[in-house]
């Protein structure tokens, strides 16, 4: 399985750099999910229109379809003959399919419910599903092909939710809208990098890659705080443990049995951490 990034950027592109877009082949099949804003350009420099087999959406925020419909538009116009088979929650794409009269984009593709929470195959894809909280209906999915395994967040916030779909994921591929902190306006509804680290270690991904990245977001932040997403806690304590000359620490560990430690080091992800650009490869 071969997984390309084609966008990376959260909410509208920056320069250089277009939204959400990711391109999953496997033994000749080419899946594209989230095709997001001024993401359609990269998918050309891949494949060819006729060559996408299959388009998954996880939501219906715009920097995650909007170029649904240019490949719709070039696929119609171009006389490809097949329908695309498209996956997406119930009613998400509904404002992108209106951009066209009905007669345009007809026979152009087929429309089908993503079921939430459920399970699928898209050509040689296995597509497992469940809801993550979003200000509208979003799916978290796990990609299964040829024995390996991707995670995917799509946007959302309640990671609780997601540890197990994400469990042992070869590569987990997640929202990441700010480093540390959210504005008060998108708490419980997106997340931050250093939520995505301690996702990742829960859930025993071996790779991790960083995504949906607020335009001209410090990526170095970014890292940092995925890769060290316990650190902070971790030296708090250490502090406030050296102030009262370790008996408090000593005393919490003792009753404990040293879990603050265990969930500490349980939640600190030492695989490889990326931050998701055009181009960017992974294959296993």
């Amino acid at each position: 399985m071969r997984v390309t990034v084609l966008g990376g950027s959260g909410a509208f592109p920056e320069h250089g750099r277009g939204c959400s877009g990711y391109l999953i082949r496997h033994d000749g099949f080419a899946l594209l999910v989230d095709p997001g804003y001024a993401t359609h350009l990269k998918l050309l420099e891949h494949v060819t229109v006729a060559e996408v087999g299959a388009v998954l959406v996880t939501h219906g925020h715009p920097d995650h379809c909007a170029d649904l419909h240019p490949l719709l538009r070039s696929r119609a116009m171009s006389g490809v003959a097949d329908p695309l088979p498209v996956h997406a929650p119930a009613g998400a794409l509904d404002a992108v399919l209106a951009l066209d009269g009905p007669a345009t984009l007809a026979g152009a593709y087929e429309l089908h419910d993503l079921p939430m929470p459920g399970r699928l195959e898209i050509g040689p894809i296995g597509v497992d599903t469940v809801p993550l909280p979003h200000f509208v209906p979003n799916a978290g999915v796990r990609l299964t092909a040829g024995g390996k395994s991707v995670a995917y967040t799509g946007d959302g916030g309640g990671r609780d939710a997601f540890v197990p779909l994400a469990r042992g994921a070869d590569l987990l591929i997640a929202e990441a809208t700010h480093a540390t902190e959210l504005p008060p306006r998108m708490a419980g509804n997106l997340g931050t990098a250093a939520e995505a680290g301690v996702l990742a270690a829960r859930a025993g991904a071996k790779a991790l890659w960083l995504t949906h990245l607020w335009p001209g977001s410090d990526h170095a932040e970014h890292l940092t705080a995925a890769g060290g997403s316990a650190a902070a806690g971790g030296s708090a304590a250490a502090a406030g443990s050296a102030a009262a000359g370790g008996s408090a620490a000593a005393a919490g560990s003792a009753a404990a049995g040293g879990s603050a430690a265990a969930s500490a080091a349980a939640c600190r992800f030492a695989g490889p951490v990326t931050v998701a650009v055009p181009d960017l490869d992974w294959e296993a």
